[in-house]
């Protein structure tokens, strides 16, 4: 290292110097601690651990059902009648924490480095921030959370008397609250931690690798085990959780269009075999599988939208654009407000359910984020992935949400009588208007596509936490998450019985609840790293100064 920092400018010694201060000082290698078994490369504890609790959760939910889905609920109540506060004040913290990222001096500094610079172009980026974060929910909820809510289909926003225009303008606000920048302060914090202790201080890509300010070296040890196992342990429920409702609304709508009944085997066999698919695209590598998948899939998204935007109220869609926008900052305050609620029921049916689902993969799609976002400055960062969500989801929510409450009111198809469930609203949408066989075939294709390409990227993420960090491990351990994911789909599926949803909602909330306390502490570790980072910056930015001087006046002696 230090024969790195020789030469025969004095002045460049100085700037190498500081330049090497910049990463922390630590033996550890990526890979120290792991152990080669049948051709796999995995980290002796972390991997051990969380395939060890996952293998358990599937023999328990096969062996011992109605008891593994009794506990899960139990677990679930417990949570939220004793921390649905720390759930509703999470979001909200983390917002102030990224505007003071943005706004402060240290929004300044550069994933990577003060000469990095991005690997992507702006609309690349931002097209990959959609596919990570919202694919599968866009497509589940797009038709059906503004009309549930209007309708009373399960409760509605501060109890609002249904189908008045009160509860129209609650439909929407409270659906983008759920889907603008709650969800998107949660990746960015995750997603700037993991980029920033990668690119600017040189650790291994791994959620416990973002706490080395606060525990040093001991990040090496149980405490780092401890975080990783349980970063793991949520990537795989909130996954799971992903790939359950996605199986669960192209069930739906392959029954829908055929006309067959729709039975939990169905949905297991579904899960089973979209898990063997995601395996093929593991297979393929990136390039040939989750990329390619990923590219088609936006396409067809598009194409689809714009078809119901067209044949559908198109007036009442493009008004609603600004007033739905201005109606969701408005009751944003209230309606992150978690205590003293009327609408207990609804809040933590809805409003819980999404904030333990966002923070339990926040380690997927953050990780994500930060393999995609080198070269950009934290205030650029911010601004993008906090806020260009937004936008899209009110183009999307807006266009989906309008149709089908203009069909509920106006007594039109299936949607006449309300929703029946949440997963058959879209189809039943899509019925209504022209080219319905064509449209729905193209819905259930997006959400199998989706469903690949979580699980393919998931288990990418979870492979490199159970490697300990590596981002080169075998194949065949990325094979096996993706295995364990559609398998712990299938056991939340299985548990739930006929409520199914209610039992992906019960593993998500339950296996969230710890990460969300990882992922407030990572806000103090993340400011520290960046408070040095900064005073590093300074220290290179004087060093350039007067070296800058040292020479001027060299050239004005000469």
């Amino acid at each position: 290292m230090n024969e790195q920092n020789e030469g025969p400018d004095d002045s460049g010694d100085s700037m190498s110097d500081i330049e090497f201060e910049s990463a922390y000082d630590t033996d550890y290698e990526v890979g120290q601690d792991n152990v080669e078994v049948l051709g796999l490369d995995i980290h002796k504890p972390v991997f051990f651990l969380s395939a060890g609790l996952v293998i358990l959760f599937a023999i328990a939910s096969l062996v011992f059902r109605d008891a593994t889905a009794g506990g899960l609920e139990a677990a679930k109540g417990w949570v939220l009648q004793t921390f649905d506060w720390l759930f509703a004040m999470t979001p909200v913290i983390l917002a102030f924490f990224c505007l003071f990222l943005a706004f402060s001096p240290l929004g300044r500094i550069r994933l990577g480095g003060v000469d990095a610079r991005p690997e992507f172009a702006i609309h690349s980026w931002l097209a990959m921030l959609f596919a990570a974060g919202v694919g599968i929910g866009f497509m589940f909820y797009g038709a059906a959370e503004p009309l549930a809510y209007y309708s009373d289909w399960a409760g509605t926003p501060f109890n609002v008397e249904p189908g008045t225009p009160e509860a129209r303008k609650l439909a929407f606000s409270a659906t983008l609250f759920h889907w603008g920048v709650s969800p998107w302060v949660i990746y960015a914090v995750v997603g700037l931690a993991l980029g920033f202790f990668a690119y600017n201080k040189g650790l291994p890509l791994t959620i416990r690798a973002a706490f080395y300010p606060i525990l040093g070296e001991r990040v090496w040890g149980f405490w780092g085990h401890f975080i990783d196992t349980l970063a793991v342990i949520s990537t795989v429920f909130g996954l799971a959780t992903t790939i359950g409702i996605g199986a669960t609304q192209a069930s739906s709508g392959i029954g829908y269009l055929l006309d067959m009944p729709i039975t939990l085997g169905m949905q297991i066999a579904l899960v089973l075999s979209i898990t063997g698919l995601a395996v093929i695209s593991v297979l393929r590598g990136m390039d040939g599988g989750v990329k390619l998948l990923s590219n088609l899939n936006m396409f067809i998204a598009l194409i689809l939208m714009i078809f119901v935007f067209i044949l559908g109220p198109t007036l009442t869609i493009i008004s609603g654009f600004g007033t739905n926008l201005l109606e969701y900052i408005k009751d944003a305050p209230a309606l992150s407000n978690g205590f003293g609620r009327e609408d207990t029921a609804w809040f933590h049916d809805w409003t819980i359910f999404y904030w333990a689902w966002w923070i339990s993969w926040s380690p997927f799609v953050g990780m994500f984020i930060a393999r995609i976002s080198r070269g950009r400055t934290v205030r650029e960062y911010m601004t993008v992935v906090v806020l260009a969500p937004v936008a899209i989801s009110v183009i999307w929510f807006t266009t989906f949400g309008e149709t089908s409450i203009q069909q509920y009111e106006g007594g039109v198809g299936d949607l006449a009588e309300g929703m029946s469930t949440a997963s058959l609203t879209l189809f039943e949408m899509l019925h209504s208007l022209p080219l319905a066989w064509l449209t729905s075939t193209a819905a259930i294709f997006l959400l199998v596509v989706f469903i690949v390409t979580s699980a393919d990227s998931g288990a990418l993420v979870v492979d490199s936490i159970t490697s300990g960090g590596k981002t080169d491990a075998p194949v065949p351990q990325r094979v096996f998450w993706a295995c364990m994911l559609g398998v712990t789909a299938s056991m939340l599926l299985y548990g739930g019985g006929r409520d199914t949803l209610d039992s992906l909602q019960a593993g998500t909330i339950t296996a969230a609840l710890p990460f969300t306390s990882i992922l407030l502490a990572c806000c103090i570790s993340l400011f520290l790293g960046m408070r040095d980072e900064l005073r590093f910056m300074k220290a290179v930015e004087e060093a350039e100064a007067e070296s800058s001087s040292e020479a001027e006046q060299s050239g004005s002696g000469a």
